[in-house]
């Protein structure tokens, strides 16, 4: 039998409940995973076999799509044929797209090869994945570009959607080749990225994965955007810095899906074992997301959400560091609370306690999940929590804290003594706990 991974039993139970979440999430849902021929040159799709067949197992509907340029170039550098491009575009004469049809026929073969594994022992162990394929792609030939005529590089006319999804309610893998037919019987050679794209958008994906050389975009500083706005990432290419190769390729298709409706868009590090899983069962991932617009959402909280709120502040409560509420209680007084979610999971919150006949108001139960602190989450809660108490025309608002002193006073805090609270809230303090007391002027 497999063993557990090499760390605490609590720490594994912890982490397991963790992905329930997205789990759930996936199960029915569509992905297309497009990848490049460098991934099977490298021997590294056993590796990408394992995560794919743990998605299917989980009821994720998978299309994949691969390429094969490396092996397209070994193949002509053997022919003793000349490689042409024009505007970065390869120009598919008839040699060359002999070379492209065989080339791309044995990429397709390794790939079903590896897919059908069943080792025991093995992440791959009584799986049973089965592979479909067909002529799902209608293609066109680009034509004359600049005077130069491209032969028989095509583009994506037209994807087969309902022949791919039968394929897929019987839960079938579908493999996709960067290849695509004509009603006439020619065949085109076509990019990977355009062939994934044009399919995603056709299926109304939920997911398009792209495993690339670099693990995402990179600001200019180079740090890594895990999360990308369709807005950003249009500014991002419409600037004058030069990206990678494979970020220029790639970011301009990603968005282009997610306008035509595709839900998320992921680039990530095709060198990373593991790198789908990572990005898809954990809140920061290690790649960059695309998405048409913001993942946060902060409004007030309703009934449905005080499972999610009773778990963000249970860890917070056991430490000491924010009194213990109940779920009765909770649901009593949800009408005091707004929360923050981050693609429909709530990872802050917080409440409003008005004592209208002082002109003050409490803040109370900020807390924000310990993964997502360094995001500035707080404040945002902070500054919402303030104009609520501003437009009801409170003109302070203070705080309890016994652990979080220093946080409030940089955001402009004072402490002051306990004789300053309302009349109604000093009756109820607690002098064994000996929280500290914050007041700002709004």
């Amino acid at each position: 039998m497999p063993q557990l991974p090499s760390i605490a039993p609590a720490e594994f139970v912890a982490w397991f409940r963790s992905v329930a979440p997205y789990i759930n999430a996936f199960r029915g849902c569509t992905f297309v995973v497009a990848f490049g021929g460098e991934v099977v040159a490298d021997g590294k799709f056993v590796e990408l076999t394992h995560d794919l067949n743990l998605l299917a197992s989980l009821g994720v509907r998978l299309v994949l799509v691969h390429g094969a340029r490396p092996q397209i170039e070994q193949h002509l550098s053997r022919n003793h044929i000349e490689g042409r491009y024009h505007q970065n575009i390869r120009l598919t004469d008839e040699e060359t797209l002999q070379c492209v049809k065989e080339s791309i026929g044995r990429v397709r073969l390794e790939i079903e090869a590896l897919l059908s594994m069943g080792l025991a022992n093995s992440p791959m162990a009584n799986a049973d994945i089965r592979v479909a394929g067909g002529n799902f792609i209608t293609a066109q030939p680009i034509g004359v570009i600049n005077g130069v005529d491209l032969l028989h590089t095509g583009k994506v006319r037209k994807v087969d959607v309902s022949a791919i999804r039968d394929r897929l309610a019987f839960n079938e893998v579908v493999l996709l080749s960067s290849m695509g037919y004509s009603p006439t019987g020619e065949v085109f050679n076509l990019t990977l990225e355009d062939v994934a794209t044009e399919t995603a958008i056709a299926l109304d994906a939920d997911k398009l994965i792209f495993l690339m050389e670099h693990d995402g975009v990179h600001d200019r500083r180079g740090k890594l955007l895990r999360e990308l706005t369709v807005a950003d990432a249009g500014k991002l290419l419409a600037g004058k810095r030069t990206l990678p190769d494979d970020v220029s390729m790639f970011l301009p298709c990603a968005v282009h899906a997610c306008e035509e409706g595709v839900a998320r868009s992921h680039l990530i590090s095709r060198h990373v074992d593991g790198a789908i899983l990572q990005e898809l069962f954990s809140d920061t991932g290690i790649g960059t997301m695309l998405v048409e617009s913001t993942l946060n959402t902060l409004r007030h909280a309703t009934i449905n959400d005080v499972g999610g709120i009773l778990k963000l502040l249970q860890p917070l409560e056991e430490e000491g560091i924010l009194v213990r509420r109940n779920r009765e209680l909770l649901e009593r007084e949800i009408d005091r609370f707004v929360v923050l979610e981050h693609d429909h999971r709530i990872i802050g919150c917080a409440a409003l306690y008005p004592f209208a006949d002082e002109k003050a108001a409490e803040l109370a139960c900020l807390a924000v999940q310990s993964d997502n602190r360094r995001h500035n989450y707080g404040e945002a809660l902070l500054k919402h929590i303030a104009a609520q108490a501003q437009a009801l025309g409170l003109r302070k608002l203070f705080v309890l804290t016994t652990r979080t002193a220093h946080w409030f006073i940089e955001r402009g805090f004072e402490e002051v003594d306990i004789g300053q609270l309302p009349a109604q809230k000093k009756s109820l303090y607690n002098y064994q706990r000996k929280s500290k007391v914050f007041v700002k002027a709004l």
